[in-house]
């Protein structure tokens, strides 16, 4: 489609960005079908399609309302659009850039922001640990929704001591040591396995996608410089990889370098960032004839894996789990609608409770049919998502594995 921008932003570098997106999307219509939020409302708005003629009236400087950042708030970011779409519209980027324009155009009211920006600043906090685990010791005082996406019980287990040749830098995270330690620990010790020490950067945090998707673009930016700073001495010494446990992060690292695309200083940094950038599944896929003769027993357990949309839309990352859980055993059982988001996202459970519901009943229905032991994921909003009323257990793939060596 083809955009006339506004008189003023003719010399927006933002907006002249999306009007460059908006130009691959033919109007076709094929994202409807993969597009979690249409399939629940059926509003044409609530589509990318229509979202991104949304985007291309503000461009254009028509009337833009509370009704338009409604229905770019509604979008997932889920990106299974990007896979459906023969134009290879970089719809993730698009949006990001039209929910950026127009909140400059369009303050939210302040007490959207001031929620906003209390998410974002608590769950990126260093009073989110201690925090979740006074949670969990008044949980069953917490609401509903909080109780839902707080573990009962967290555990972690002993840390390899080994040291061995090839190493990789993992990203602790912000929100998973709190809620999940245990997967930086199982990442750990199946690595060791494998003859990977596992190195985390002390400055290292937050990747930035919560203050990304929450109007925080600048300390979105901030969290990557910062992780830049804090990896560089160890990529200068020869890194072998930068390992992302949970696909939402590491969707966001391999963003780096668009995010910082204009940045004098670091823009060359972030590329090479990115081109060093590994699921974990990447790296542990590949030796999963060294992990067999390790297991410390025939693996009979019947699983199913919910492929986050962050591992298969956004880092187009297929099949590497589900290859490795076969080639270790396990009965792999099909997962329905596995395109479809299970409506996690981050804080969308928060901020859109009820759609993220519908979608969590759906995704759940389609892992269960064919009546699994445990559902595997591979991203920690996914994991809490999915075990909201579960009466099957849910667990990281990396901790299943761990679980699975002598």
């Amino acid at each position: 489609m083809q955009t006339t921008l506004s008189p003023a932003l003719q010399d927006n570098v933002e907006a002249r960005e999306a009007a460059a997106l908006i130009r691959a999307c033919v109007h076709c219509g094929f994202c409807q079908a993969t597009c979690p939020t249409y399939q629940v409302l059926g509003d044409e708005r609530d589509s990318p399609r229509g979202r991104i003629h949304l985007i291309k009236q503000l461009l254009e400087g028509e009337g833009t309302s509370a009704q338009t950042q409604l229905h770019l708030d509604r979008c997932l970011t889920c990106r299974a659009c990007e896979t459906a779409c023969p134009s290879g519209v970089q719809y993730g980027r698009l949006v990001e850039l039209g929910r950026g324009l127009l909140v400059k155009s369009q303050p939210r009211p302040w007490l959207q922001r001031l929620l906003r920006r209390s998410l974002a600043d608590a769950l990126t906090g260093p009073l989110f640990a201690p925090a979740a685990a006074v949670g969990r010791l008044l949980r069953p005082l917490l609401p509903a929704a909080l109780q839902t996406h707080l573990p009962v019980r967290v555990t972690s287990g002993a840390l390899p001591q080994r040291m061995h040749a090839r190493s990789v830098l993992l990203l602790a995270g912000c929100v998973q040591p709190a809620l999940a330690p245990q997967i930086n620990a199982a990442t750990s010790r199946v690595l060791d396995a494998l003859g990977i020490t596992v190195r985390i950067a002390a400055d290292a945090g937050c990747c930035g996608a919560i203050h990304q998707h929450l109007d925080a673009s600048e300390q979105a930016c901030a969290a990557a410089r910062r992780n830049i700073d804090a990896w560089w001495p160890a990529i200068d010494a020869g890194a072998e990889a930068i390992v992302a446990n949970t696909s939402g992060c590491g969707s966001m690292l391999r963003d780096y370098a668009v995010l910082l695309q204009h940045d004098e200083v670091y823009a060359a940094r972030a590329a090479r960032v990115v081109g060093l950038v590994r699921d974990l599944s990447e790296v542990v896929a590949p030796l999963a004839s060294q992990l067999r003769p390790l297991l410390k027993a025939p693996v009979e357990a019947r699983v199913v894996f919910q492929a986050p949309c962050s591992l298969q839309h956004a880092q187009r990352i297929r099949g590497s789990v589900e290859g490795l859980l076969s080639a270790l055993g396990a009965t792999l059982l099909a997962a329905g609608d596995a395109q479809l988001c299970c409506g996690a996202a981050g804080t969308y459970t928060l901020l859109q409770p009820q759609i993220s519901t519908q979608l969590r009943q759906r995704k759940q229905a389609a892992l269960t049919v064919a009546k699994p032991q445990i559902i595997l994921s591979a991203n920690l909003g996914c994991m809490l998502q999915l075990a909201a009323g579960s009466a099957v257990p849910v667990q990281h793939w990396v901790e299943w594995v761990d679980s699975q060596l002598a």
